[in-house]
C-alpha cells in the first residue's frame, strides 16, 4: 500500500480527526471484510482515503462514520461496506509488469494446448484466473498473451476478478491512454483500437481480447469459492498476499490450492514466497508456482 506519513493524522491540522481509536476500529473493519492487514503506520494513508467517504456520507467524524457503517443495514449496508473496502485496497497495474512472467505463460500455453489435441488428452477450453485484477492491464496482457501464442480462436478463458468494484467497472471497459505503460507499437495496433475525435488520445482493446474475458467481482475472504466454477489450470495472483498476515496468507492459499487443476501453475509477486506452505505449491520458476 501507499506509504504513510510519520505523523499521525490526529496531530496534524485537518478537516476531520481520526484518533488511534478510530485508526484500530478501521484496521478490524478491513481485516474482517477483505484480510487486509494495515500496518500501524498507515493513519496517514487511512485518513487520506477515508476522508473523501465522510464528506460522500455527510459524516462530521470519522467516529461517527464508523458507527453508522456498522449499524446501516439492507442494500445500503451492502452498498457502503463495498465503498468502504473500495477506498482501502491499493491498485498498483501496468500492461506486462514483471514481463518474465509473460514468457513462462508462452510455454505454458503451448503445453496446455497441446494437451487438448492429444488422444484422450483434455478437451475443456484451458482456464486462467487472474485475481486482483485491478484496472484491467494484467488480464488484457494475458489475453495477448494467448492471441500471440494460440490465436484469437483458442479455446480458453479468463477470469478477471477484484473486490474493488470501481476498478473492475475500469477494466470491463477496456479503455485506456495511448500513452499506456508497457505497450509496443505493434500491440497497440494488433490488440487496440484508437480513439478518434473526442476520444482521441485513448484506445480500446479489440473484441477478440474482450471474448476471451468474464469479469467478476470477489473477495478472497468470500465463502462462495465454489462459485468460481471448474477448476483452473493457471492462477494470477500477484501482489495480493503481502497485504495479508500468515494466518490468512495460509486460508487463501488452501482456497487457491483447492480452486487448481493438479500440475496447475500460480505466479505470484516479485516479494511474495511459499515455501511455507510446501505441501500445497512448489517452486516451478521465478516467482511460479506448480500446484501439488
Amino acid at each position: 500500500m501507499t506509504a504513510a506519513l510519520a505523523t499521525p493524522a490526529s496531530t496534524t491540522a485537518q478537516e476531520f480527526t481520526l484518533t488511534p481509536t478510530d485508526f484500530e476500529r478501521v484496521r478490524r473493519l478491513i481485516y474482517q471484510r477483505a484480510g487486509i492487514s494495515l500496518h500501524a503506520g498507515k493513519q496517514a494513508m487511512v485518513y487520506s482515503r477515508l476522508s473523501r467517504r465522510l464528506r460522500e456520507t455527510s459524516h462530521a467524524s470519522f467516529a461517527d462514520y464508523l458507527q453508522w457503517l456498522e449499524r446501516v443495514t439492507g442494500e445500503q449496508a451492502e452498498a457502503e461496506w463495498q465503498e468502504f473496502v473500495n477506498c482501502l485496497t491499493t491498485n498498483l497495474t501496468a500492461f506486462f509488469r514483471e514481463e518474465h512472467h509473460f514468457h513462462a505463460l508462452v510455454e505454458d500455453l503451448r503445453a496446455r494446448a497441446g494437451l487438448q489435441h492429444a488422444p484422450g488428452g483434455a478437451r475443456g477450453p484451458i482456464r486462467i484466473w487472474c485475481n486482483a485484477a485491478s484496472t484491467g492491464e494484467e488480464p488484457y496482457s494475458l489475453a495477448m498473451t494467448v492471441v500471440e501464442t494460440l490465436g484469437s480462436s483458442a479455446q480458453l478463458k479468463i477470469l478477471c476478478s477484484d473486490i474493488d468494484t470501481k476498478v473492475l467497472a475500469t477494466a470491463q471497459r477496456g479503455v485506456y491512454s495511448a500513452q499506456a505503460r508497457g505497450l509496443s507499437a505493434e500491440r497497440l495496433r494488433r490488440h487496440f483500437l484508437r480513439g478518434t475525435g473526442g476520444n482521441s488520445g485513448s484506445i480500446r482493446v479489440k473484441p477478440e481480447l474482450a471474448r476471451l474475458i468474464e469479469f467478476r467481482g470477489f473477495n478472497l475472504m468470500s465463502a462462495s469459492w465454489s462459485a468460481l466454477g471448474e477448476p483452473f489450470d493457471l492462477v494470477f495472483c500477484r501482489n495480493v498476499m503481502i497485504y495479508f498476515d500468515n494466518p490468512t496468507q495460509r486460508q487463501v492459499l488452501e482456497h487457491i490450492h483447492a480452486a487448481m487443476k493438479p500440475g496447475g501453475l500460480l505466479y505470484v509477486g516479485h516479494s511474495e514466497n511459499f515455501t511455507e506452505s510446501r505441501d500445497l505449491f512448489r517452486l516451478r520458476g521465478k516467482t511460479t508456482y506448480e500446484r501439488v
